[in-house]
């Protein structure tokens, strides 16, 4: 099919929103909701090709209906899929389904005149068409007169300049479409619209779910092997079944060490775009399993001009790091007790002195410095004092690869979740995770992740670390000396991962918009912001820090 031919759906998003076009067509991006689920219901009936079309040319009284036929129009650069076509020779009808009631939406008006200038350029002769209703089962004529002509024609001369454009087009002011709209987590029409300062914080309206409804599915039991069975995930174990996971609630599927996936599993879960995370048996996040890479290649275009901007690299890593030392300074405050008060003054320095960084080995430093200070106060914050009295922390340093005590060693696992995490989001979204700004690109390692990660160290890892520790969900036994480091047990880690899974569900208010989401929510709205900020929406990257 001729790829500058424009889809007559999309001429129809192009009326409805030109923002939503152009994130459909443009940058290929598709949410579910109810409302898409319902629209999905109601054409299944006329989805399945059905009935044939006598040729216009042919003399016939009898009249004809066919389902679901894609016909191209060159000359008006259109190609449609018809729910159903009434012809006889005489005359050719449209019939469009909808799934609410009339009247007719404009954007509905020409996406059915569209179809009729179609069929018209295949030599059927078209005067009319007609809109199906299935909530009020009715059917509603249209005439198709020069006025809806020359406004269908004026819709995909515009259609076409957008997509000429590098950027889309702005979000819709307050407009009630964004309620109902599956892409509105995508578009964050407010959000965008505030980070702009086109809008008051009073006026942004949550148009994102708190939580998320799919949750990742944890396998650590090893001899396990994975398969699929219909709807969902069976989970055997020496070829029987012990559990399943409907595909609906998972949103990913992670193995720890060595678990089988059947080749029918991998498949099916490619094409549902659940990622299958592998982790080697110790916990280190060590590769992943996906579908084709998501196609809006200009945001990952637009991310490698950046990276190889030193300027705009610099100021993404500073805010980065800065944010990053003013939450752990923050946690610090919290949680410590008889904190020395130097230790958030000199904390304090290093965020305004990260802000003014003129380079990233400059930020490195800084970043070490402020490390060093966070780890050596970080047992201020721990009430199990039985823990640090067997030799539970080093506080003198963060130790990994490998940990050298019990604490770091529940810090490099839990680290280990967060860029899972990281990661799997970069990719969903479209980012390339192993391109990062402050993170310079290494072979292996997820550099984008662990930069989007500095935001959420102490919020998610750390938290989620102090709680474990504080409340006696692992205390020394948990651990086992392996070689020249240390590791949790399998049991403990099992109560680790749904520690973690805790925390991300947890919700939290953001900062700059004012309303509550979960952890795993809030991660998934900055990178997508993140991204904004990439292809030039919004001027500045905002950091999420906590009060």
């Amino acid at each position: 099919m001729d790829s500058d031919l424009i889809p007559v759906r999309k001429l129809n998003q192009f009326v409805y929103c030109p923002r939503l076009a152009y994130l459909q067509w443009v940058q290929s991006e598709w949410a579910e909701n109810e409302f898409t689920a319902e629209g999905t219901w109601v054409h299944r009936r006329v989805d399945g090709r059905e009935g044939w079309l006598p040729d216009p040319d042919q003399e016939s009284d009898f009249r004809r209906q066919a389902r679901s036929v894609t016909l191209s129009a060159p000359v008006e650069g259109l190609v449609a899929k018809l729910d159903l076509i009434d012809a006889s020779a005489a005359e050719a009808m449209p019939v469009e389904y909808k799934r609410g009631s009339p009247p007719p939406q404009p954007s509905d008006l020409v996406q059915l005149t569209a179809q009729a200038m179609v069929l018209r350029e295949n030599g059927w002769k078209v005067e009319r068409g007609f809109f199906y209703y299935a909530e009020t089962r009715e059917r509603v004529e249209v005439l198709f007169d020069h006025e809806l002509i020359q406004r269908t024609r004026a819709a995909a001369s515009g259609l076409r300049e957008m997509v000429a454009r590098s950027l889309p087009p702005p979000p819709l002011q307050a407009s009630p479409k964004c309620s109902g709209c599956s892409l509105a987590p995508v578009c964050l029409p407010d959000e965008t619209l505030l980070l702009q300062s086109q809008r008051a914080p009073d006026e942004v309206r949550q148009l994102l779910a708190p939580s998320d409804h799919a949750l990742p599915l944890y396998l650590q039991t090893q001899g396990l092997s994975v398969g699929i069975s219909g709807e969902v995930l069976e989970i055997r174990e020496k070829g029987h079944t012990v559990a399943n996971a409907r595909f609906i609630d998972t949103s990913q599927l992670c193995l720890f060490g060595n678990i089988q996936v059947s080749t029918q599993a991998v498949r099916e879960m490619a094409q549902r775009d659940i990622p299958i995370c592998y982790f080697s048996y110790g916990g280190w996040f060590s590769a992943m399993t996906t579908g084709m890479a998501h196609r809006n290649v200009e945001l990952r275009q637009a991310q490698y001009r950046c990276a190889f901007d030193s300027t705009a690299c610099l100021r993404l890593a500073s805010r980065l790091v800065s944010s990053k030392i003013q939450n752990s300074r923050t946690f610090l405050r919290r949680n410590a007790r008889h904190l020395d008060p130097a230790v958030l003054a000199e904390l304090k320095r290093l965020i305004s002195s990260a802000e003014r960084a003129e380079s990233l080995p400059t930020l490195l430093g800084l970043e070490g410095m402020a490390g060093r200070i966070y780890f050596q106060s970080f047992p201020q914050m721990l009430k199990n004092q039985e823990f640090l009295d067997q030799g539970g922390f080093d506080s003198s340093t963060r130790n990994r690869r490998p940990p050298k005590d019990p604490l770091n060693a529940l810090f490099s696992f839990v680290y280990s979740l967060l860029v899972k995490e990281m990661t799997v989001i970069c990719w969903s979204i479209g980012l390339d995770p192993y391109q990062g700004f402050y993170h310079q690109p290494r072979y292996g390692k997820p550099a984008l992740a662990l930069d989007l990660m500095e935001d959420f160290r102490v919020l998610i890892a750390d938290s989620s670390v102090l709680t474990m520790v504080n409340n006696q969900v692992v205390d020394i036994r948990d651990f086992q000396r392996v070689g020249d480091g240390v590791t949790l047990t399998t049991a403990a880690r099992r109560r680790v991962t749904e520690a973690f899974e805790r925390r991300m569900q947890e919700q939290a208010r953001h900062p700059w918009f004012d309303y509550r989401l979960s952890y795993r929510r809030i991660i998934y709205v900055q990178t997508r912001l993140l991204a904004r900020h990439l292809c030039g929406e919004i001027p500045e990257f905002p950091p999420f820090l906590t009060r």
